[in-house]
Parts: C-alpha cells; structure tokens; sequence
C-alpha cells in the first residue's frame, strides 16, 4: 500500500513484514500480562480453598512412594515392568476427597481380583478345549462377561457406585484373558499386576485418611447448612427492598434498600447444587465413621433436604424477578399488605438461620424455629383476611396490582416450603443424633454455679456431703485482704477439707 504525501510526494510503504515485526516487538508484553493472569488466577484457587495445595502436595507423596517399585532394585526385580500399574493406580484413583479415594481404590481392587480370577480360570478352562477351540472359547467368554457387566451399569444403584469397579473388571478380564492366550505365566502376570494395583490403591488410601483428610461428609454437611443460610439472606432483605422500606436486621442494625444487593445473587447458587450434592453423598457413603459423623450417617436424609432448599430456591427465584418489576409508586392494595408480607419474609428467614445454625452445630433446632414459625403463619392468616375483604379489581386496575398480588401469592407458597424444610431437618436431627440444645434454666444455673466458684467455693459441697470427716470452711466476699471464714467442725474430731 502506497501513501502520497501533497507536498513532496514521499512514499511509505506498509507490508507483511512490518506487521510481523509489531507482533514480535508485542510477544514480550503479552507473555507478561499472559503471565501476571495465571499467577492471580493461581493465587485466587489457592485462597478459595487452601486444601486443594495440600491435596496437589499427597498426590505428590503418593506418586514418589509408589515410583519405589523403578528406583531400587530389588523391588524392581520382585515385581518387573508390573510396577507401571502401581504409578498408573495412584494417578487415577487418587481423589480429593477421603471417600471419593475410598471409592475407587476399593472398586478398582474388588474388580482387578475377581476379574483376574476369572481370566485365569478362563484360560484354563479354553486350554481344555485344544489348540483350536481355546481361541472360540475365550471370545465367546469375553463376549458374554463383558456383554453383561456392560448391561450392569445401567442399574442406578450401580452406575451411582459400583460403575468405576465395572470398567475395570471388564477391562482386566480382556487383558487377562486375551494377554493369557500368547503368554505362559499367566499366573505370574496376574500376580505381579494384582499386588502392584493392591500396593498402589492401599497407598492412596492411607495418604487420603491420615495426611490433612479432606471429608466429603463434612463437605456436603456445610454445603446444606450454607445453602439454607442463603435463601434467609435473600428472604431478609426482599421485603425491604420490593416494599421500598428500611428493615431491621437480627443485630438490630437498619439496612435500606439501597445497600448491599448481594443477597439478590447469592441463592442462585442453590439452583445448580445438585449434582455437587449427590456426589458428596455418594463419596460420604465409603467414609468410615468420623469426628461426630457416625459410620451409618444419613446422608440420604441431607439429599431430602437439599431437595427441598432447592424447591424453595425456584420460588425465590420468582421473587427475585419482580423485584425490578414493582411499580414506581405504591398502590393502595400494595400498602394493605405490606406489613404482612415484610412480616412473613423477615420471620422466614429466621427460622432458615435456625435451621442452618442448628446443622452447623449439629444439635436439635432451638424453641425459637417455633416461635418464629407461629409469627410467620399468623402473618400468613392476616394477609389472606386482606385479600378476602379487598374487592375484585377492574382489568386496568389488576395490571398495577399484579406484582404486589404475585409476589404475595408465592410468599403464602414458600413458608409451606419452610415447613417441610423445618420437618426434614427435625428429622435429620433425630436419625443423626443431634445434640439437644440446653434448656434456658439450665443455662442460668450453669452460670450462678461458675459465679459462685468464682466467689471462692474450692469444692462443691456434693461431694463431701456423705463424708462426716471434714471441716467446711465458708469463705463469703472476693477480697483475699479480710475474708469472712466460718469453721465448721465435724461431731467426732474427724480431719478437716477446706472448701
């Protein structure tokens, strides 16, 4: 391309070349900014969650004990070339999770042992048949075994499972079977194979339990409490924030509607928790027994109630969409039932925060899920009076209702959510054995019993009271300059105890 300068007529010349020269001197720049992206991007997977540096790190461990079976030689002569499939064990059952290692290492060592027991014996039984039926035999073998452990994985309850255990058996048996029909030692083969995959799960294993356990259970025991935390954020703030009015939050402190919005997004994570859920559950099943998580946990009960938070979640999804919709200025039906709507999403919400404190703390939701329940179903009641009493409105009038009259209808709909969300948590608590939370009398007396040890009683008198040998000393007052002491002798003499 040529340009014409008007006064000297200089030509510049633009080509290829120039253009390829701007990129190379540009590479420097973007391989940094390229660069300083992957660092922060490091930076920030590390901060969300510290364990996965640590789970990176166990990898590491396992992969460098296993390559033992390369580096000395007298593990490489007992177990050969079959020590590739202790390193190739560790790389693919090794998880992030203690029972999602479980899962695998225990499926990959039940599928490698029956299916090598049934390829030798394959073997043995084709070699029976000549030099001529042993090839039709073990692909008519092969056939079969593989045809049905193939059917097997479309059973739910297997495919949840047992289906990673499946793919290895049919993918042993082939090997064995086949691998058999030009080797000799098959014997040899499958031991060497079976004892490298055994000595490569195990390690795996060990390294998941007892080096920084990360535990699924634990995962999806938060995961639910969380999720029902932020539907209360959401349920908190919307009455507020649809009504145009300042709420009043637990702490007592005013928030307006104009302040952090981020409740607004914070359930739709709700929304998608299902799969993540299930295969926490699924994993937590392997886990053996841990910290208060009992051998035999519920953890189907978590499913039922995740469930229902995510029911609730699609009706606060609806919520959320007529919060931009509201019309400018309140209309007369809007003002009637406003107070029993804030009511019913402010006292839902504290109960949500009951529920999803009483999991986090694994104890039996308090008497105030009680109380605040009865507030939200009298709210409910008042707003149903107002919507019997209020007339049929006109068509033009029933447009700039609509809002106020949908979102009044799907909050009457989430408190029975709340309701079965209330059930299912009172009966995880009970299946789980939660703790019982501590009655508020009991509470006060635990607090009067610490005061007056702190006033100076040494002992209680419980346990010297069956005992005539002692000498109760009274000390009344806190100063140590000039107690009050008052002795009290025992009738036969007996040594006394201070107290």
């Amino acid at each position: 391309m040529e340009m014409i300068n008007s006064g000297n007529q200089e030509k510049t010349t633009t080509g290829p070349g120039i253009g390829l020269w701007g990129f190379v001197k540009s590479l420097p720049g973007k391989l940094k900014s390229c660069a300083v992206e992957t660092v922060k991007k490091t930076k920030k997977i590390g901060e969300d969650d510290p364990r996965r540096i640590v789970h990176s790190m166990k990898v590491g461990l396992a992969l460098t004990l296993v390559s033992l079976f390369y580096y000395f030689r007298p593990l490489y002569d007992g177990f050969g070339q079959a020590g590739m499939w202790a390193v190739l064990t560790v790389v693919v059952v090794f998880e992030f999770t203690v029972g999602g290692t479980l899962s695998k290492s225990i499926n990959r060592g039940c599928a490698t042992l029956l299916a090598g027991a049934l390829g030798v014996g394959a073997e043995y039984l084709a070699s029976l048949c000549g030099d001529k039926g042993e090839p039709v035999v073990l692909g008519l073998m092969v056939f079969f075994l593989a045809a049905a452990a193939t059917f097997t994985r479309f059973f739910p309850n297997v495919k949840r499972k047992y289906d990673y255990g499946v793919l290895i058996f049919i993918l042993t048996f082939s090997l064995v079977a086949v691998s058999g029909f030009r080797v000799t030692q098959i014997l040899q083969l499958a031991h060497q194979r079976l004892s490298t995959i055994l000595i490569g799960g195990a390690t795996c294993m060990i390294i998941s339990i007892f080096v920084c356990p990360v535990w699924a259970g634990q995962d999806l025991h938060n995961l639910v409490a969380a999720n029902i935390d932020k539907l209360a954020s959401f349920l908190e703030g919307f009455g507020g924030e649809f009504f145009g009015v300042s709420t009043v939050d637990e702490s007592g402190a005013v928030s307006s509607k104009n302040e952090g919005k981020s409740f607004l997004e914070a359930y739709k994570s709700v929304l998608n928790s299902k799969v993540t859920e299930e295969s926490l559950a699924n994993f937590a099943w392997w886990e053996p027994g841990h910290g208060r998580f009992r051998f035999h946990h519920p953890w189907k009960q978590y499913l039922k109630v995740g469930a229902m938070v995510r029911e609730c979640a699609c009706l606060i999804e609806t919520l959320n969409r007529y919060i931009n919709s509201k019309p400018q200025a309140a209309s007369e039906f809007q003002t009637k039932i406003q107070q029993a709507c804030i009511k019913m999403s402010t006292e839902s919400s504290k109960v949500l925060r009951e529920l999803a404190s009483a999991i986090k703390s694994m104890t039996f939701p308090s008497s105030g899920v009680e109380t605040h329940t009865q507030n939200y179903k009298a709210a409910a009641a008042d707003l149903k009076t107002i919507l019997e009493a209020s007339p049929l409105p006109t068509e033009a009038h029933l447009q700039e209702i609509m809002p106020a009259l949908v979102v009044a209808s799907v909050l009457l709909d989430i408190i029975k959510c709340i309701d079965k969300i209330s059930l299912s948590v009172h009966e995880l608590s009970r299946m789980a054995r939660f703790k019982k939370p501590k009655s508020t009398a009991t509470v006060v007396l635990e607090k009067q019993q610490q005061q007056l040890l702190h006033r100076g009683i040494v002992k209680p008198i419980d346990d010297i009271a069956d005992d005539d040998n002692h000498v109760v000393i009274e000390v009344h007052g806190t100063s140590q300059d000039s107690p009050e002491i008052k002795n009290v002798q025992p009738p036969d003499g007996g040594v006394g105890e201070k107290k």
